[in-house]
Protein backbone atom coordinates (compact mmCIF):
# COMPACT_ATOMS: atom_id res chain seq x y z
CA UNK A 1 0.00 0.00 0.00
CA UNK A 2 1.46 3.42 -0.94
CA UNK A 3 1.96 6.15 1.59
CA UNK A 4 -0.94 8.56 2.18
CA UNK A 5 -0.76 12.06 0.75
CA UNK A 6 -1.02 14.11 3.94
CA UNK A 7 0.71 12.24 6.77
CA UNK A 8 4.16 13.57 5.88
CA UNK A 9 3.23 17.18 5.27
CA UNK A 10 5.64 19.46 7.19
CA UNK A 11 7.25 16.50 8.96
CA UNK A 12 10.88 17.18 9.96
CA UNK A 13 13.05 14.49 8.38
CA UNK A 14 16.75 13.56 8.36
CA UNK A 15 18.33 11.11 5.90
CA UNK A 16 21.98 10.07 6.00
CA UNK A 17 23.58 9.02 2.74
CA UNK A 18 21.07 11.32 1.09
CA UNK A 19 23.04 12.48 -1.94
CA UNK A 20 22.80 9.26 -3.96
CA UNK A 21 21.22 5.84 -4.21
CA UNK A 22 18.37 4.83 -1.93
CA UNK A 23 18.99 7.76 0.43
CA UNK A 24 18.39 10.30 -2.34
CA UNK A 25 15.30 8.47 -3.63
CA UNK A 26 13.91 8.38 -0.08
CA UNK A 27 14.56 12.12 0.35
CA UNK A 28 12.80 12.77 -2.96
CA UNK A 29 9.85 10.65 -1.85
CA UNK A 30 9.58 12.54 1.42
CA UNK A 31 9.69 15.89 -0.38
CA UNK A 32 6.97 14.81 -2.78
CA UNK A 33 4.81 14.03 0.24
CA UNK A 34 5.38 17.51 1.67
CA UNK A 35 8.07 16.78 4.26
CA UNK A 36 10.91 19.11 5.19
CA UNK A 37 14.17 17.27 4.65
CA UNK A 38 17.80 17.51 5.73
CA UNK A 39 20.21 15.18 3.97
CA UNK A 40 23.76 14.32 4.96
CA UNK A 41 26.60 13.15 2.75
CA UNK A 42 30.40 13.32 2.53
CA UNK A 43 30.83 14.62 -1.02
CA UNK A 44 30.18 18.36 -1.28
CA UNK A 45 29.46 18.45 -5.01
CA UNK A 46 27.01 15.57 -4.92
CA UNK A 47 25.37 17.02 -1.83
CA UNK A 48 24.84 20.39 -3.50
CA UNK A 49 23.41 18.72 -6.60
CA UNK A 50 21.07 16.57 -4.49
CA UNK A 51 19.75 19.53 -2.49
CA UNK A 52 19.13 21.43 -5.73
CA UNK A 53 17.23 18.45 -7.10
CA UNK A 54 15.06 18.30 -3.98
CA UNK A 55 14.30 22.00 -4.19
CA UNK A 56 13.40 21.63 -7.86
CA UNK A 57 10.70 19.23 -6.70
CA UNK A 58 9.26 22.11 -4.70
CA UNK A 59 10.48 20.89 -1.36
CA UNK A 60 12.09 22.49 1.67
CA UNK A 61 15.52 20.88 1.78
CA UNK A 62 19.00 21.45 3.16
CA UNK A 63 22.27 19.56 3.14
CA UNK A 64 24.89 18.94 5.82
CA UNK A 65 28.29 17.75 4.68
CA UNK A 66 30.25 15.39 6.89
CA UNK A 67 31.20 11.80 7.59
CA UNK A 68 28.48 10.07 9.61
CA UNK A 69 31.07 7.47 10.64
CA UNK A 70 33.15 10.03 12.55
CA UNK A 71 32.79 9.81 16.32
CA UNK A 72 30.44 12.52 17.57
CA UNK A 73 29.21 13.64 14.16
CA UNK A 74 25.82 11.92 14.43
CA UNK A 75 25.02 13.71 17.68
CA UNK A 76 25.90 17.10 16.20
CA UNK A 77 23.93 16.33 13.04
CA UNK A 78 20.79 15.47 15.01
CA UNK A 79 21.16 18.48 17.31
CA UNK A 80 21.58 20.87 14.38
CA UNK A 81 18.68 19.30 12.49
CA UNK A 82 16.35 19.62 15.48
CA UNK A 83 17.36 23.26 15.81
CA UNK A 84 16.91 24.07 12.12
CA UNK A 85 13.63 22.20 11.65
CA UNK A 86 12.26 22.92 15.14
CA UNK A 87 11.78 19.27 15.90
CA UNK A 88 12.34 15.82 14.43
CA UNK A 89 9.80 13.30 13.14
CA UNK A 90 11.81 10.90 10.98
CA UNK A 91 15.41 9.71 10.82
CA UNK A 92 16.76 7.19 8.34
CA UNK A 93 20.25 5.76 8.29
CA UNK A 94 20.64 5.08 4.57
CA UNK A 95 24.41 5.64 4.47
CA UNK A 96 26.30 2.42 4.08
CA UNK A 97 28.99 0.41 2.37
CA UNK A 98 29.14 -3.02 0.81
CA UNK A 99 32.07 -5.15 -0.26
CA UNK A 100 33.06 -8.41 -1.93
CA UNK A 101 35.42 -11.10 -0.69
CA UNK A 102 35.71 -14.22 1.40
CA UNK A 103 35.48 -13.62 5.13
CA UNK A 104 38.79 -15.41 5.73
CA UNK A 105 40.58 -12.99 3.41
CA UNK A 106 38.89 -9.84 4.74
CA UNK A 107 41.36 -7.58 6.50
CA UNK A 108 40.73 -6.07 9.91
CA UNK A 109 40.89 -2.64 8.28
CA UNK A 110 38.12 -3.51 5.80
CA UNK A 111 36.06 -5.10 8.57
CA UNK A 112 36.36 -1.99 10.73
CA UNK A 113 35.58 0.31 7.80
CA UNK A 114 32.22 -1.41 7.24
CA UNK A 115 31.44 -1.48 10.94
CA UNK A 116 32.08 2.24 11.29
CA UNK A 117 29.49 3.27 8.73
CA UNK A 118 27.02 0.35 8.70
CA UNK A 119 26.91 -0.42 12.42
CA UNK A 120 28.51 2.13 14.73
CA UNK A 121 27.16 5.12 12.81
CA UNK A 122 23.67 3.60 12.97
CA UNK A 123 24.06 3.12 16.72
CA UNK A 124 25.29 6.67 17.31
CA UNK A 125 22.53 8.12 15.11
CA UNK A 126 19.89 6.07 16.93
CA UNK A 127 21.23 7.12 20.32
CA UNK A 128 21.24 10.78 19.32
CA UNK A 129 17.76 10.67 17.78
CA UNK A 130 15.99 8.60 20.43
CA UNK A 131 14.84 11.45 22.66
CA UNK A 132 13.50 13.86 20.00
CA UNK A 133 11.83 11.02 18.10
CA UNK A 134 10.25 9.65 21.27
CA UNK A 135 8.88 13.10 22.05
CA UNK A 136 7.34 13.43 18.59
CA UNK A 137 6.26 9.77 18.39
CA UNK A 138 8.45 9.72 15.32
CA UNK A 139 10.17 7.11 13.20
CA UNK A 140 13.69 5.69 13.22
CA UNK A 141 14.41 3.71 10.04
CA UNK A 142 17.45 1.46 9.81
CA UNK A 143 18.29 0.31 6.30
CA UNK A 144 19.49 -3.21 6.71
CA UNK A 145 19.53 -5.92 4.06
CA UNK A 146 18.51 -9.50 3.50
CA UNK A 147 22.05 -9.90 4.83
CA UNK A 148 20.77 -8.62 8.19
CA UNK A 149 19.23 -12.06 8.69
CA UNK A 150 21.30 -14.47 6.59
CA UNK A 151 24.93 -14.40 5.53
CA UNK A 152 25.54 -15.28 1.86
CA UNK A 153 28.93 -16.12 0.40
CA UNK A 154 31.48 -13.64 -0.86
CA UNK A 155 30.19 -10.45 0.82
CA UNK A 156 33.25 -10.01 3.03
CA UNK A 157 32.24 -8.35 6.30
CA UNK A 158 29.00 -6.92 4.94
CA UNK A 159 26.64 -9.36 6.68
CA UNK A 160 28.58 -9.05 9.93
CA UNK A 161 28.04 -5.29 9.80
CA UNK A 162 24.31 -5.58 9.01
CA UNK A 163 23.26 -8.34 11.42
CA UNK A 164 23.58 -6.02 14.47
CA UNK A 165 20.86 -3.75 13.06
CA UNK A 166 18.33 -6.50 13.70
CA UNK A 167 19.25 -6.59 17.39
CA UNK A 168 19.41 -2.80 17.60
CA UNK A 169 15.92 -2.39 16.14
CA UNK A 170 14.37 -4.99 18.41
CA UNK A 171 15.95 -3.59 21.56
CA UNK A 172 14.81 -0.07 20.71
CA UNK A 173 11.28 -1.31 20.02
CA UNK A 174 11.14 -2.99 23.42
CA UNK A 175 12.80 -0.19 25.41
CA UNK A 176 11.37 2.93 23.76
CA UNK A 177 8.40 1.72 21.75
CA UNK A 178 5.96 2.03 24.68
CA UNK A 179 7.10 5.64 25.16
CA UNK A 180 6.41 6.57 21.54
CA UNK A 181 9.46 5.75 19.41
CA UNK A 182 8.73 3.74 16.28
CA UNK A 183 11.69 1.74 14.93
CA UNK A 184 11.54 0.13 11.50
CA UNK A 185 14.12 -2.31 10.19
CA UNK A 186 14.15 -2.45 6.38
CA UNK A 187 15.58 -5.64 4.85
CA UNK A 188 15.66 -5.25 1.07
CA UNK A 189 17.21 -7.46 -1.55
CA UNK A 190 19.34 -5.94 -4.35
CA UNK A 191 18.09 -2.51 -5.37
CA UNK A 192 18.14 -1.30 -8.97
CA UNK A 193 20.80 1.38 -9.12
CA UNK A 194 20.03 4.91 -10.23
CA UNK A 195 23.66 6.11 -10.34
CA UNK A 196 27.07 4.67 -11.17
CA UNK A 197 27.83 0.95 -11.05
CA UNK A 198 29.13 -0.18 -7.67
CA UNK A 199 32.86 -0.85 -7.39
CA UNK A 200 32.06 -4.01 -5.39
CA UNK A 201 31.73 -5.89 -8.67
CA UNK A 202 35.24 -4.93 -9.67
CA UNK A 203 36.58 -5.92 -6.27
CA UNK A 204 35.05 -9.38 -6.73
CA UNK A 205 36.57 -9.79 -10.18
CA UNK A 206 40.00 -8.69 -8.96
CA UNK A 207 39.89 -11.30 -6.18
CA UNK A 208 39.07 -14.08 -8.63
CA UNK A 209 35.73 -14.83 -7.01
CA UNK A 210 32.99 -16.70 -8.89
CA UNK A 211 30.98 -14.78 -11.47
CA UNK A 212 27.95 -14.77 -9.16
CA UNK A 213 29.89 -12.68 -6.63
CA UNK A 214 30.22 -9.87 -9.16
CA UNK A 215 26.45 -9.53 -9.48
CA UNK A 216 24.11 -7.40 -7.30
CA UNK A 217 23.54 -8.97 -3.90
CA UNK A 218 26.40 -11.37 -4.49
CA UNK A 219 24.32 -13.21 -7.08
CA UNK A 220 21.06 -13.34 -5.13
CA UNK A 221 18.41 -14.89 -7.37
CA UNK A 222 15.81 -12.19 -6.85
CA UNK A 223 14.73 -9.35 -9.09
CA UNK A 224 16.23 -5.94 -8.38
CA UNK A 225 13.85 -3.74 -6.41
CA UNK A 226 12.50 -0.49 -7.81
CA UNK A 227 13.89 2.12 -5.36
CA UNK A 228 10.89 4.43 -5.73
CA UNK A 229 8.44 1.64 -4.90
CA UNK A 230 10.63 0.56 -1.99
CA UNK A 231 10.64 4.09 -0.57
CA UNK A 232 6.87 4.34 -0.82
CA UNK A 233 6.66 1.06 1.06
CA UNK A 234 9.03 2.41 3.73
CA UNK A 235 6.83 5.46 4.33
CA UNK A 236 3.69 3.33 4.39
CA UNK A 237 5.35 0.96 6.90
CA UNK A 238 6.17 3.97 9.08
CA UNK A 239 2.58 5.18 8.98
CA UNK A 240 1.43 1.71 10.02
CA UNK A 241 4.22 1.61 12.64
CA UNK A 242 5.41 -1.78 11.44
CA UNK A 243 8.44 -3.41 13.03
CA UNK A 244 10.02 -4.71 9.84
CA UNK A 245 9.81 -4.46 6.06
CA UNK A 246 11.27 -7.37 4.09
CA UNK A 247 11.40 -7.20 0.30
CA UNK A 248 10.87 -9.51 -1.45
CA UNK A 249 8.50 -10.95 1.13
CA UNK A 250 9.28 -14.54 0.20
CA UNK A 251 12.71 -14.10 1.78
CA UNK A 252 10.97 -14.53 5.12
CA UNK A 253 10.74 -18.26 4.37
CA UNK A 254 14.51 -18.39 4.15
CA UNK A 255 14.83 -16.55 7.46
CA UNK A 256 12.48 -19.00 9.19
CA UNK A 257 14.13 -22.10 7.75
CA UNK A 258 17.55 -20.77 8.66
CA UNK A 259 16.46 -20.48 12.30
CA UNK A 260 14.81 -23.90 12.39
CA UNK A 261 17.65 -25.72 10.66
CA UNK A 262 20.96 -24.01 9.88
CA UNK A 263 21.86 -26.91 7.57
CA UNK A 264 18.66 -26.45 5.59
CA UNK A 265 19.18 -22.70 5.61
CA UNK A 266 22.68 -23.12 4.18
CA UNK A 267 21.35 -25.35 1.40
CA UNK A 268 18.58 -22.93 0.47
CA UNK A 269 20.88 -19.93 0.61
CA UNK A 270 23.27 -21.62 -1.83
CA UNK A 271 20.34 -22.28 -4.16
CA UNK A 272 19.21 -18.65 -3.94
CA UNK A 273 22.59 -17.00 -4.36
CA UNK A 274 24.37 -18.08 -7.46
Amino acid sequence: MPSSNDYWKNKACLVTGGSAGLGLVLAETLVRHGARVVINARDRERLVDAVAKLKDLGGEAAGVMGDIAEVGFAQQLVTDTVDSLQGLDFVCHAAGRSMRGELASTSREDFEALWRVNTLAAFELARAATEPLTTSRGHLVLIGSLASRVSPRFLGAYSESKFPLTAMAQQLRLERGPAGLHTLLVCPGPIARTDEVSSDRYEAAEQGLPDAATKPGGGAKVSALDPEKLCERILAACEARKAELVMPGRARLLFVLNQISPKLGDWLLRKMSG
